[in-house]
């Protein structure tokens, strides 16, 4: 896939800009990146096809992107401010925005932060937890710093362990991350949204928390559930694509 680079701060952060139309920005998950998230399951292929502009950022942390490993480079709000100069960057007044899991969690702050620049927004991979206090932090970033797979005996640290060995992670610049971006977004924060937003989540992930709970504190947010897919499998299912692409076609 063809990375560019641009400047954030202090760090270097990859991107892809493909196809023509209205903008589309893709923000990725916790351990994941651009290819894993978005290029492999067929979302940049399937916007481009339905006529827009794809955007999609590597995280700090992730991918192609620079890969600091202090705790406070991962405050939430330093993502999101990555997200925002990327649509600077390119001379982007307004997007639409999806993010998944963590990236659903950047997503409704960038709404929150800059609504001018966010035309609607979609919340993938992440439900009712949003709210919460996350769970399994020091659990996580334990598998994360362990030496091996091997040395990781909770299940929770080993799901996403094994994820970060399969995209090829900086692990401890994740287990930063981990610490750094757990804070819940405040339901007066969600309740503040003006934009269109869709919730769309796997109705067996465990790690997100129902659909439905989190739309409910979001004014005319509407809620899509992923029949019968946990957080891994949810991100490349026909309904959450078929639902996205209603989505988007409809929004004002």
């Amino acid at each position: 896939m063809d990375l560019q680079r641009f400047q954030s701060g202090s760090l270097q952060i990859a991107y892809t800009d493909q196809g023509h139309g209205d903008p589309v920005l893709l923000i990725h998950g916790f351990a994941s990146n651009i290819r894993a998230n978005w290029g492999d399951p067929g979302w940049i292929s399937l916007l481009k096809r339905e006529g827009y502009r794809v955007i999609a950022i590597d995280n700090r942390g992730h991918g192609a992107s620079d890969k600091p490993r202090d705790v406070a480079s991962y405050a939430l709000i330093n993502m999101v401010e990555d997200a925002r100069a990327l649509l600077d960057h390119l001379g982007i007044e307004r997007a639409d925005v999806m993010g998944y899991s963590m990236g659903a969690r950047i997503t409704a702050l960038l709404a929150h932060h800059h609504p001018q620049r966010v035309r609607s927004a979609v919340f993938g991979g992440m439900g009712a937890n949003m709210v919460r206090p996350m769970r399994g932090t020091e659990e996580i970033a334990g598998a994360l710093e362990a030496p091996t797979l091997a040395d990781v005996t909770s299940p929770l640290g080993r799901t996403f362990r094994a994820f970060a060995d399969k995209t090829g992670s900086d692990r401890l610049a994740l287990a930063a991350c981990m610490r750094g971006s757990r804070e819940p977004i405040g339901a007066d924060v969600l309740g503040n949204l003006k934009c269109p937003v869709l919730v769309a989540v796997g109705t067996t992930d465990d790690i997100a928390a129902p659909a439905e709970d989190l739309a409910k504190l979001i004014p005319g947010a509407e809620a899509l559930p992923i029949p019968g897919r946990d957080h891994m499998l949810a991100v490349g299912d026909r309904v959450y694509k078929t639902g996205v692409v209603d989505f988007l076609r409809r929004r004002p």
